[in-house]
């Protein structure tokens, strides 16, 4: 939930400087916080709510969740690796994207992971 860490200080002035240096537009600022808590929610709800969603409902919030991360993860990789965007500002002061790389990784892996799931599933009602 590091979306809703983005509206206090001072998370919000780092956040404003990543999104002002980086050039990526004042409608990048709300999409980033939105899409973070956005993605969180439905995490949560998945996990909270499982028993009472079909399959298919479970791995569309899932996945859509996943691809969300996967896009803000990309987005945090460029931040991190613009000469404009001083490190003080990131997490852990670094300018190395190892926490967007590990998240962005972690999403593709459960992406791949439920692919395969929805695949053998397929196959276990062919037979």
């Amino acid at each position: 939930m590091f979306g809703i860490l983005k509206l206090v200080s001072p998370f919000k002035d780092w956040y404003n400087v990543q999104i002002t240096n980086s050039e990526l537009g004042q409608l990048s600022y709300p999409m980033g916080i939105s899409g973070e808590i956005i993605a969180g929610l439905i995490l949560i709800i998945c996990l909270l709510y499982k028993q009472k969603m079909t399959v298919r409902l479970y791995y569309l919030l899932t996945n859509t969740s996943f691809v969300m991360i996967v896009i803000m993860m990309s987005t945090a990789i460029y931040v991190h690796l613009n000469p404009n965007v001083p490190a003080d500002v990131l997490p852990l002061k670094i300018k190395q994207p190892f926490i967007p790389i590990f998240l962005l990784l972690i999403a593709l892996l459960n992406i791949l992971l439920s692919l395969k799931q929805i695949a053998g599933q397929k196959e276990k009602q062919k037979a």
